[in-house]
C-alpha cells in the first residue's frame, strides 16, 4: 500500500505541472463563434482579399448534401470560389457535387477536378489537397482547407478572414465541434480533443514566440503565398497526419498561427461504434510517436501514472482503511486529489461539448481506451497489417 502511496503522489505531481504548466490546455476560452466574429468584424476591411476552398472528397455522395450547400452559399463579402477534387470517388461525389451548385444557383462558385493518380510516396489526402491546391490562383489570398463532412455556418469564411487580417496571421485552424451523440462518441470524442489540447496547448500554437505548431484539418485556412505552386505540399506529400504536419511547413515558412475551438463549425462524420473510433485512432498514433517503441512504452507508461493509478490508489485506499492497511490514508488522499484534479481539467470541455460535468469521472477510462488504440497502432506497424480508409488500402509508411 505504501508503494502504491508513493506512486499516488507522483501522479499527483505530475497532474500538479500539467494543469499550471502546460499552457492551461484544459482551458476553452481560445475559441471562435464565427457568427460574432464576423458580426464584430462588420466592414473592418476596405476589401475583402479572394478566398478559394479546396475540398478533398472521396466517397462522400451521402454527406455532401448536408455540407456542401452552406460551403457554397457563404455570406462573404469578398471573392469566394470552391474546389471540390473527387479523389478518385465510386458513388457519384463529383457528379451529387454538381448537381447541388446547379441546384442552388451557384456553379460559377464551384470547380469539381478529378485528382490524378495516386503517385508512390504520397499520402491520399494531401494528394487531392495538392491537386486543388494546382487549380488555386498564385493571386488569391487564402485557401481554406475543409474536409467534406464539415458544415460551415454562412459566416465561418468572413469570420476567419477576419481574424487572419486583423491579427496579421497566416494560419487561422479551428477544431471543429465534432459529433457527440452515441454513447462511444460521448465517452470518447470530448476526451480525443481534450487529449488533442493537451498534445497541442492551443495558447501555445497561437503564441508568436512559442515554436508549438498544430492544426485540425477539418478547417484551416492559410495565405496562398505560403504554399505556393510548384512546390505546394510536396515537402509534406508522405504526411498521414497532414495537418499539423501542414502546420509546422507554415511555421518553418515564417507564419504565424492561431489555433481555437469552432463553436458553430462541426462535423457531420458519425462514429456510432467503438470500431470505427478505434481504427480512426490506431490509423496515426503510433505516427505521432514516430514509430518509436521507446515513445510507445513512455506513452503508455504515462498514461498509466496519469489515468490508472489515481483511481486505483482511490479505491485501494478505501478498501485498505477498513482492513487497516498501513499507507492506505495516503493512498486515498494523495489518489483522490490526482483523481480530482484529472476530473476538474476536464469539465470545460465536457461544458463546451454540452454534456454533463459527472461524466470527467469516467476520463480515465477514455485514457485506457486511447492506450489500447495506440498500442494497436503499433501493433498494426510491426506487423504490417492492412488497413483500408473508404475502399483505398491504407499502410503506415516509415517517412
Amino acid at each position: 500500500m505504501m508503494a502504491l502511496a508513493w506512486t499516488a503522489a507522483l501522479s499527483l505531481a505530475a497532474w500538479l505541472f500539467l494543469c499550471l504548466a502546460r499552457g492551461f490546455y484544459w482551458r476553452t476560452h481560445l475559441s471562435m463563434n464565427t457568427a460574432k466574429e464576423a458580426a464584430n468584424a462588420g466592414h473592418s476591411l476596405r476589401e475583402w482579399p479572394t478566398v478559394w476552398a479546396v475540398v478533398p472528397a472521396r466517397n462522400e455522395a451521402d454527406v455532401l448534401p448536408r455540407t456542401l450547400p452552406a460551403l457554397l452559399s457563404q455570406a462573404y463579402a469578398g471573392e469566394f470560389h470552391v474546389i471540390l477534387v473527387d479523389d478518385h470517388s465510386t458513388d457519384g461525389t463529383a457528379e451529387v457535387a454538381a448537381r447541388i451548385a446547379a441546384e442552388l444557383g451557384l456553379a460559377d462558385r464551384l470547380r469539381v477536378v478529378r485528382a490524378d493518380a495516386l503517385p508512390p510516396g504520397w499520402a491520399g489526402k494531401v494528394w487531392a489537397m495538392q491537386n486543388g491546391l494546382r487549380c488555386v490562383p498564385e493571386d488569391a489570398t487564402h485557401v481554406l482547407l475543409t474536409d467534406a463532412d464539415i458544415s460551415h455556418p454562412p459566416t465561418s469564411v468572413q469570420a476567419l478572414v477576419a481574424r487572419a487580417e486583423r491579427d496579421g496571421l497566416d494560419l487561422v485552424s479551428l477544431m471543429v465541434r465534432l459529433r457527440a451523440e452515441s454513447g462511444w462518441e460521448k465517452l470518447l470524442i470530448p476526451a480525443f480533443v481534450y487529449f488533442f489540447s493537451k498534445l497541442y496547448p492551443f495558447a501555445w500554437v497561437s503564441h508568436p514566440r512559442r515554436r508549438t505548431a498544430a492544426a485540425a484539418g477539418g478547417c484551416v485556412l492559410v495565405r496562398r503565398r505560403l504554399l505556393p505552386t510548384p512546390p505546394g505540399l510536396e515537402a509534406i506529400r508522405d504526411a498521414v497526419i497532414d495537418d499539423c504536419s501542414l502546420a509546422r511547413l507554415v511555421a518553418h515558412r515564417g507564419g504565424r498561427l492561431w489555433l481555437g475551438l469552432g463553436d458553430d463549425v462541426v462535423s457531420v462524420r458519425a462514429y456510432g461504434k467503438l470500431g470505427e473510433i478505434w481504427r480512426m485512432i490506431a490509423r496515426t498514433a503510433f505516427v505521432q510517436l514516430r514509430f518509436s517503441a521507446w515513445l510507445l512504452v513512455g506513452t503508455a507508461l504515462g498514461m498509466l501514472l496519469l489515468y490508472a493509478v489515481p483511481p486505483i490508489a482511490t479505491i485501494a485506499g478505501l478498501v485498505g482503511l477498513g482492513l487497516g492497511s498501513p499507507g492506505s490514508l495516503a493512498a486515498l488522499c494523495l489518489g483522490g486529489a490526482a483523481y480530482a484534479i484529472l476530473a476538474a481539467t476536464f469539465v470545460p470541455m465536457l461544458r463546451w461539448y454540452h454534456l454533463s460535468p459527472a461524466r470527467s469521472a469516467l476520463l480515465p477510462l477514455a485514457g485506457f481506451l486511447y492506450t489500447l488504440m495506440t498500442l494497436d497502432s503499433a501493433r498494426r506497424f510491426w506487423l504490417r497489417t492492412g488497413d483500408h480508409w473508404k475502399g483505398r488500402p491504407y499502410e503506415m509508411r516509415r517517412p
